[in-house]
């Protein structure tokens, strides 16, 4: 196989009650183990996918802040299965998004993204812009770092959701050499959706890399802000010769339970990286230079 030559997969995560982590468990590992039969390398799973378990936790008479924070204590036995899937499927998996408190302040709660390696070891991302619900409902508080993961298949950024539609992160992840963004989302109407959608292609194109985007489908009735889900993933790449059509190099049926497959080449990225018919990454300028070359004219 070509090096240089990645089989990508993004989930759209059917988001159904059930009973017990055992059940969330067999659903998560049937979807990496179909994975693995088509030989991906990389597999995204969309943010807070994991709000599924709050049907397993007996909660629902609480506010749901507290309901989340319940969610929280079930961050070890999470990484344990992912850890575990990323050693048995031999690949790096995108571990979607969920609510995590960092020792030793266990009083505020993040929005945590993980990526684990084939090895077992894992890296976080926490999510940087909150949504207004996450704020004043579900009160997740903003991470500060915003980190790009030096990996065997080139260097990876995480965008959540929200994030991506702040074009500086994408652009300094570009910067510091990353060639794949992935955005795990979560939205629960179209308008929410196209927002992601239309700023990961965006993100796509102006700093010339693949995005992969995963978001949830499905619904769970009774729990805010995932009681209803609009999703449709994506891989995303430049709009340039050699690259899919349209800049879509896969995308699944909207709001239908899936997973999708596709091929990046970091050899073309690069190429048109150094050579494209537009060259955004390298022709950018600093937002300081804008400002500073744009008058204000009286009319």
């Amino acid at each position: 196989m070509n090096p240089q030559r990645i089989r990508v997969a993004s989930c759209q995560y059917f988001i159904r009650p059930v009973e017990r982590f055992e059940q969330f468990e067999a659903q998560v590992e049937g979807l990496v183990d179909t994975a693995a039969d088509y030989g991906v390398k990389l597999l995204v799973f969309p943010e807070y996918f994991t709000c599924q378990l709050l049907t397993t936790l007996g909660t629902r008479d609480k506010p749901i802040d507290r309901q989340v924070r319940h969610l929280a204590e079930l961050e070890g036995r999470i990484v344990e299965m992912f850890q575990r899937l990323a050693k048995k499927s031999g690949m790096y998996i995108v571990g979607g998004t969920l609510p995590a408190v960092d020792p030793p302040d266990l009083e505020t709660l993040y929005n945590e993204c993980y990526l684990y390696a084939p090895s077992g070891e894992w890296e976080v991302q926490g999510k940087i812009h909150m949504t207004r619900f996450e704020k004043e409902e579900w009160r997740v508080s903003p991470h500060t770092t915003y980190r790009v993961f030096d990996t065997e298949l080139g260097r990876i950024a995480i965008n959540i959701c929200y994030d991506v539609e702040f074009p500086e992160l994408a652009r300094a992840a570009a910067l510091r050499g990353a060639n794949i963004l992935v955005v795990p989302s979560c939205t629960d109407e179209r308008q929410g959706f196209l927002r992601v959608r239309y700023c990961a292609a965006a993100r796509a194109i102006e700093n010339q890399m693949y995005v992969v985007h995963s978001g949830t489908v499905g619904s769970l009735p009774n729990i805010p802000a995932v009681s209803l889900n609009y999703g449709q993933a994506s891989i995303l790449s430049p709009s340039d010769f050699g690259f899919g059509r349209d800049g879509v190099i896969a995308e699944g049926v909207p709001n239908q339970e899936s997973l999708i497959i596709g091929e990046v080449d970091l050899a073309l990225l690069q190429e048109r990286r150094d050579s494209g018919t537009v060259l955004p990454l390298e022709d950018a300028r600093s937002a300081k230079s804008y400002r500073d070359a744009t008058e204000v004219v009286s009319l």
